[in-house]
């Protein structure tokens, strides 16, 4: 009897460098698609780690969640099975920007994700810094990455997401460690490999709040907010009432002096902090100096999950000596006999240029090296899982030889991100906002399903479960528009109208004109008529939506059938920008840079004017004649 001893396999169709928001998904997406996968974490406890807030969604961030689920990815459904509360945001404006955020328990998002990827064929999940990647020739192999255990993996694709891991350090006060989130290791020879590959390095900023014991707090004095009944963050499940409270509270006039009072302390405005921080979320000594008329901030105490009770400060993140930090949080209502448990601290880290890169992540230079989340210098878990899961799909079509997946900005926020930081140089980390979509009234997180469901199927992605329910969803969609257009008697509904203070009517009213009115709402309608019992609410809203939203559907719908024609017009890739006689030396240099794959794209390029389009249109013309 012979013993064969089972040789380390080093050979796979991609490496995914980072487990973080990004990596997951992208490794998923490849994995589920038939590719072989090895997923590399500088530690395995980093997987999928909510280093910030405890939470998942939020205003434009839910949409993409979303998105990400209807395209057939994880982070919605390991959202739900790691749930600890879950909200609608902006309710009180229109149904454009309702945004759903859930707060999770992050030790169980870690671990669901976790264990997902173990449990996923075709994925190698393992730990191990990357510290160089090199281009080779072998086979049909292009690339070999190396680890810091001296192991070398060769594959024909890399998708580089190393979040903000890249030579990072946390900074509190005058204390500064060259470590990464949480005290986790740094990577710190990946980026010397990337400037090697020719790609610049920036350097941003970010931070986190002080975690906070909650026998501590005096929760009395704040105000409960509690979860919402409502639809679970994955299209996949049904309703969802779980319900941990969070709170809301409020800094002090105490709570301004503290900070004035020690401003020459603070490593943003000592000099001891290079990177740049996100304008977005600011720290809490950055919100008192830029807002100086501001008599109070608002804070949100957050749970970070069941089996802790540690706590998470929202809005008062810092890079204040620690000392400091416990006297800006004993002004705060509710926290005067606070017990800091982690202090705050901000992080710094080495980040690309996203326009460098195509709208389908793959660099512009190097042929199946592609990049996602907060290395392309981007900020948020959902920002970064939207990127991976896109950057995951094209990998495996570049592999396969199949046309790239870009998606519109008048398909989905999705689109939108991508579109941004491909095309437009951003000098801090890119937050997505609902007021970055033109279309959002179209982009729904509603309908996100409805939106993106067909082409993940069309992908690969999408299960023949989730397909059905899109279709069932569909379909009953089209039952409940059927009956639009029923004309009914006023004896029918007038006792309804002046029970809703709405003007009766003297003769038939269609089912459609009854619900455009403001006081009445298509479910209480429906159940009036006795119609469509068994039918989910999800469905009434959509086509309720459709009804009450109609005049600025079809404006909008307008507005993206111009949109598209520009996106239509395709710019070659070896194009010469110099036969363009009269582009402004400005609007060259720039399109040189970016390379824009369409004049829709060209025209979002800053520094490039209408007139400059114009020329691009005449010399694209006279090229193709």
């Amino acid at each position: 009897m012979t013993n064969s001893a089972k040789t380390l396999n080093t050979y796979y169709d991609a490496i995914v460098i980072g487990a973080g928001h990004a990596g997951c998904e992208a490794g998923l997406a490849l994995a589920r698609l038939g590719s072989k996968v090895l997923l590399l974490a500088t530690n395995l406890d980093t997987v999928a780690y909510c280093a910030c807030n405890p939470s998942i969604g939020g205003t434009a961030k839910g949409q993409m969640v979303r998105e990400i689920d209807a395209l057939g990815g994880q982070m919605g459904l390991c959202a739900d099975s790691s749930l600890l509360q879950l909200r609608m945001l902006n309710k009180g404006k229109g149904r454009a920007v309702y945004s759903p955020r859930a707060q999770v328990d992050k030790y169980k998002y870690h671990l669901n994700m976790k264990l997902t990827l173990e449990n996923t064929p075709n994925l190698t999940l393992r730990q191990g810094e990357a510290t160089d990647i090199e281009q080779v020739e072998e086979n049909d192999y292009k690339f070999a990455v190396t680890t810091a255990v001296d192991i070398t993996y060769k594959s024909k694709v890399v998708v580089v997401c190393t979040g903000v891991y890249l030579k990072s350090r946390i900074i509190i006060g005058e204390c500064i460690k060259e470590v990464g989130p949480n005290g986790f290791a740094s990577a710190n020879k990946l980026s010397a490999s990337l400037e090697k590959l020719g790609f610049a390095i920036k350097r941003f900023k970010t931070g986190t709040p002080a975690r906070i014991n909650k026998n501590s707090v005096d929760f009395d004095k704040m105000q409960k907010q509690e979860g919402e009944k409502m639809q679970s963050f994955s299209f996949l499940n049904s309703t969802c009432a779980d319900n941990v409270s969070c709170y809301l509270t409020y800094s002090t006039q105490d709570t301004k002096q503290v900070i004035l009072d020690n401003i020459d302390k603070a490593p943003l405005y000592s000099g001891s902090i290079k990177g740049v921080g996100p304008r977005y979320c600011p720290s809490i000594e950055d919100k008192i100096i830029r807002f100086a008329d501001k008599e109070q901030h608002q804070i949100f105490l957050e749970p970070e999950g069941a089996c802790t009770n540690e706590y998470y400060v929202q809005g008062v993140s810092s890079s204040m000596p620690a000392e400091v930090q416990y006297k800006i949080y004993t002004t705060i209502i509710g926290l005067e006999n606070v017990e800091i448990m982690r202090d705050a601290y901000a992080i710094e880290y080495d980040c690309i240029d996203a326009t460098t890169l195509y709208p389908y992540l793959m660099s512009k230079n190097i042929n199946g090296l592609f990049f996602a989340g907060q290395v392309n210098g981007t900020s948020g878990y959902e920002e970064a899982a939207a990127q991976g899961i896109i950057a995951g799909i094209n990998a495996y079509r570049h592999i396969n030889n199949l046309d790239y997946v870009v998606l519109g900005r008048q398909t989905s926020y999705i689109g939108v991100l991508i579109d941004d930081i491909t095309t437009k140089q951003s000098n801090e980390p890119y937050r997505m906002m609902t007021s970055r979509a033109e279309y959002r009234l179209t982009l729904r997180q509603d309908n996100a399903d409805l939106r993106l469901t067909q082409i993940g199927r069309d992908i690969g992605l999408v299960s023949d479960l989730r397909y059905q329910k899109y279709l069932d969803k569909k379909a009953k969609i089209e039952l409940v528009e059927d009956s639009l257009k029923t004309i009914i008697k006023p004896a029918q509904i007038n006792a309804f109208l002046q029970d809703k203070d709405e003007a009766q009517v003297k003769s038939g009213v269609s089912i459609e004109d009854c619900i455009k009115r403001t006081n009445v709402t298509a479910r209480e309608l429906f159940d009036y008529l006795g119609m469509f019992a068994n039918v989910e609410q999800e469905i009434i809203e959509q086509v309720e939506i459709a009804v009450k939203y109609k005049g600025y559907i079809d404006k909008e719908k307008l507005q993206i059938e111009q949109f598209e024609k520009l996106e239509s017009k395709l710019i070659p890739p070896d194009f010469n920008y110099d036969t363009a006689l009269g582009l402004r030396i400005e609007a060259r240099q720039k399109l040189k840079a970016i390379r824009p794959l369409s004049l829709g794209q060209a025209s979002r390029v800053s520094g490039v004017s209408p007139a400059d389009i114009a020329i691009l249109i005449v010399t694209l013309v006279r090229g193709a004649k």
